[in-house]
């Protein structure tokens, strides 16, 4: 058999201990984060029905599709996101009570250009809450992004908010009335982050029936804020209630105290298609070249794809791999692999059931502990061979310490010995730890 050259996709990485013990820790807080507020775990396949996805992120969007023929000549693609999952999940499964607050951590995959932080394959966080209209259930996603930033040890960010309708209400008053020239325009304001305002004003005069004002008059929008909205610049019509709810979600945000991470930017745009109401994306406070960690809004229509009847929804979701990166650059998250706190030394095979033993022991109490692989290895080997694992402390367990029933434990970074009986060493390791 000829040798294989080893090598990944581009836009495709493995995850190596020192990059999946953070991306963990940091998950594993995020999932805190949204059982607090009563959300229930939800899976669904890799796989979907290319005729499930195809037509739900806009023309741009299907062409980022992973789609193939599979070997039952099914047309099928890799899902793109978990929203529009979870719409057919919801369609599929009727018996569901509502509002159905489900949270999904699960990998996703976009042919689009790998960059900083973005992936073909990555991972999403969403929390979503279908079956409800209220402005509350709006509200309870933006403070779900709030608490899991800070849960994360950020301090320093804003969740942008906007609503499609105030930027519908633009469009009809700048003369786009044709909603596919309406979703252009809005994928195009979408890119202003990434291919600033001249990048944006080039695509705009490709789109028909927008004229030199009606992209002035954008730009204007743009820069402007809720106060400055009027009859003159948008069609209040459509926009009213658009204004009226980001007006309500700011005044929740300062009635829980978390207004100073919450604001309305009239540039958020939302490039996908199915989105009916409030928008938000969120940026890192020093580092927002970054891009946006967080986003998501309403979608009240997109089940009426798969039903006879509109199922309101909404919901946000996290870039797991473009936050841990913006995260460790911050230094807010541990980095480094995960590791044993403590390693059990086997001194030879008479002691090996001791060792193993204690072993048990210590991973009962909660304590993560690994055993030398290799009995009668000279101690200072598995000394070593502890340090190259970044064990923090070493239970010796040789046969003194087995006739007495004890071991003699070292922490390795002060050097300081302790001997005592399993159970004593076991709590002299968790204060220790807890001290730490």
């Amino acid at each position: 058999m000829s040798r294989v050259e080893p090598r990944v996709l581009k836009g495709f990485r493995d995850y190596l201990p020192e990059v999946m013990a953070p991306r963990e820790r940091m998950l594993r807080k995020v999932q805190d984060v949204f059982e607090q507020y009563g959300y229930q775990p939800l899976a669904t396949p890799a796989l979907e029905y290319t005729e499930i996805l195809m037509g739900k992120y806009g023309v741009e969007g299907d062409k980022l599709l992973y789609r193939f023929e599979d070997n039952g000549g099914r047309d099928v693609s890799l899902r793109y996101d978990l929203t529009v999952p979870l719409a057919r999940v919801v369609a599929q499964h009727t018996t569901l009570s509502k509002p159905f607050r489900r949270y999904q951590i699960a990998p996703v995959w976009r042919a689009e250009k790998p960059a900083r932080g973005r992936f073909r394959e990555f991972v999403q966080c969403d929390v979503d809450v279908v079956g409800s209209d209220s402005l509350m259930a709006d509200f309870e996603c933006i403070q779900v992004g709030v608490d899991v930033l800070r849960a994360l040890g950020v301090d320093e960010f804003q969740i942008r908010l906007n609503d499609r309708r105030i930027l519908d209400g633009l469009l009809l008053k700048v003369g786009i009335a044709d909603r596919s020239g309406q979703l252009a325009v809005l994928r195009a304001v979408d890119k202003l982050p990434k291919i600033g305002w001249d990048g944006v004003r080039k695509e705009l005069e490709t789109i028909e029936g927008m004229t030199a004002g009606g992209i002035e008059a954008l730009h204007g929008f743009l820069h402007g804020t809720l106060d400055t909205l009027s009859d003159d610049t948008v069609d209040m019509a459509t926009a009213g209630a658009g204004i009226e709810s980001l007006n309500q979600l700011l005044a929740w945000a300062q009635g829980v105290g978390i207004e100073k991470w919450v604001a309305v930017d009239l540039s958020i745009a939302r490039g996908l298609d199915y989105y009916t109401g409030t928008i938000y994306e969120t940026f890192l406070g020093a580092i927002p070249e970054l891009g946006s960690v967080m986003s998501g809004g309403r979608y009240d229509d997109l089940l009426t794809l798969f039903t006879k009847d509109p199922v309101p929804a909404v919901g946000i979701s996290l870039g797991v791999d473009r936050l841990l990166a913006g995260l460790l650059e911050l230094g807010v998250v541990d980095s480094g692999a995960a590791h044993a706190l403590v390693y059990i030394t086997v001194f030879d095979d008479a002691c090996l059931a001791y060792s193993q033993e204690v072993a048990r022991e210590m991973r009962s109490e909660g304590l993560n502990t690994c055993i030398h692989l290799t009995p009668g290895q000279k101690l200072g080997k598995q000394f070593k061979s502890a340090s190259r694992s970044n064990a923090a402390f070493v239970v010796v367990a040789g046969p003194d310490e087995r006739d007495a029933g004890r071991v003699t434990v070292k922490n390795m970074d002060s050097g300081e010995q302790h001997v005592d009986t399993v159970q004593g060493a076991v709590a002299w390791l968790q204060a220790q730890i807890n001290a730490g």
